[in-house]
């Protein structure tokens, strides 16, 4: 484990150990470690647990819930005073789930049955529905993100490098030495699994191909601030600004591709904006570039482009985790890369990364306008993007 992953599981491990109070609720994007890091803490806890995963291609019914319920009640009966702990996979593919999992759960603590349960999700959207819709004061949340690279340095040996092209799978890790696998390996069973079974299994999508056209264009235009005219021209398609942003949040949720909103100080003068498409990891650019690492190094635009989506993927997924709020700030000509809101706390962020710019360095028109708490440069002879990376968002944009 990483440190992380590591810290994560002592999260998990300590709720766990504490009075039957909450539903756990782990929830990221697939391949990020979910299901390895429940199942070493649940082996880990002493006490019986039960494992069952709804990730299947045709969807579950609510009864599978009950039945891999009851079969846990027996354990916990068989357990005495430790009880036993449920773990639920993908339980978000199940029509209904939160439903089902409220009613046993009031139902065991009623009889105050010593059941602790687990549920993990790869499509957060689609949880959070459940959760709010049903399971109000009975849930806590452990969200997961795309691996950092402190995380894949220190797991997978990787280099900075490496780390900007082949991004934050650990999964995918031991595949790089033999590129094809590894493309495939990501393109396959990572990309088209979670769109197909995280998104389009999932949730009413009348225009499938046209969010995947979306997810394409987006990963090739990740770092850069495109309005949905242009998109759809892109796109070649007849839809227009409101599917395309929808398409965006439903890609968003899966830990693929945002749109960055543009930072007005008010929320509601951002919500409309035109995005600053982001990836949520830069396998989902490279796999889909056509050009191996060597090419891709040799490339100055490619490489520059890399390098400015893997700070913002380090932001986005910080903000996905509930960390802070990411933006990106343009006036005219002037453009500031992110804009990171954490708390109260404004930071301003220019990354220089070596590739050409049409918009100009704007951090003292956004500072006279917003006067930020601080403003950072990274690459270019400021903060090393190395260094950037290597940190928690939070030590940047909270000063600790």
């Amino acid at each position: 484990m990483t440190d992380f992953v590591r810290a994560q599981a002592g999260v998990l491990k300590r709720r766990l150990t504490e009075s039957r109070r909450f539903i756990q609720v782990v929830a990221g994007p697939r391949q990020t470690g979910k299901t390895t890091l429940v199942r070493t803490v649940a082996a880990s806890f002493g006490a019986p647990f039960h494992y069952a995963s709804a990730d299947e291609p045709t969807l579950r019914e609510r009864a599978w819930i009950a039945e891999q319920w009851e079969t846990a009640r027996a354990m916990a009966r068989e357990g005495g005073r430790r009880g036993a702990v449920l773990v639920l996979d993908e339980v978000q593919k199940v029509t209904g789930w939160s439903e089902t999992v409220k009613r046993l759960w009031d139902e065991d603590t009623r009889a105050k049955r010593p059941l602790k349960v687990v549920v993990l999700g790869s499509a957060p959207l689609l949880i959070q529905r459940g959760l709010t819709e049903s399971l109000a004061g009975r849930f806590e949340v452990l969200r997961l993100t795309h691996w950092l690279y402190a995380e894949m340095r220190d797991a997978f040996g990787f280099s900075l490098e490496q780390y900007l092209y082949y991004g934050g799978y650990p999964g995918a890790a031991p595949l790089i030495k033999e590129p094809a696998r590894w493309v495939r390996y990501v393109v396959d069973s990572l990309i088209e699994t979670t769109i197909s079974r995280d998104v389009l299994l999932l949730t009413r999508v009348d225009k499938p191909a046209l969010l995947r056209r979306l997810f394409e264009v987006g990963c090739h235009y990740s770092g850069q601030i495109l309005s949905y005219t242009k998109m759809l021209g892109q796109l070649q398609d007849a839809g227009n600004a409101t599917t395309l942003a929808h398409y965006l949040d439903l890609l968003a949720g899966a830990g693929m591709l945002a749109g960055l909103q543009k930072f007005a100080g008010r929320v509601v003068r951002s919500r409309g904006s035109i995005p600053k498409l982001q990836v949520l990891n830069t396998a989902l650019m490279t796999s889909q570039s056509g050009m191996s690492f060597e090419e891709a190094r040799a490339n100055r635009e490619f490489w520059g482009r890399l390098a400015e989506s893997a700070v913002g993927a380090h932001l986005a997924n910080a903000a996905a985790s509930g960390t802070c709020e990411v933006f990106y700030w343009r006036e005219r000509n002037r453009e500031v890369d992110f804009v990171v809101r954490a708390g109260r706390t404004v930071t301003a962020i220019e990354v220089k990364s070596g590739r050409a710019r049409e918009a100009q360095p704007g951090m003292d028109a956004f500072a006279a306008a917003f006067k930020p708490a601080r403003m950072l440069l990274v690459g270019g002879g400021g903060i090393a993007i190395e260094e950037f990376l290597a940190k928690p968002v939070e030590h940047w944009v909270k000063g600790t």
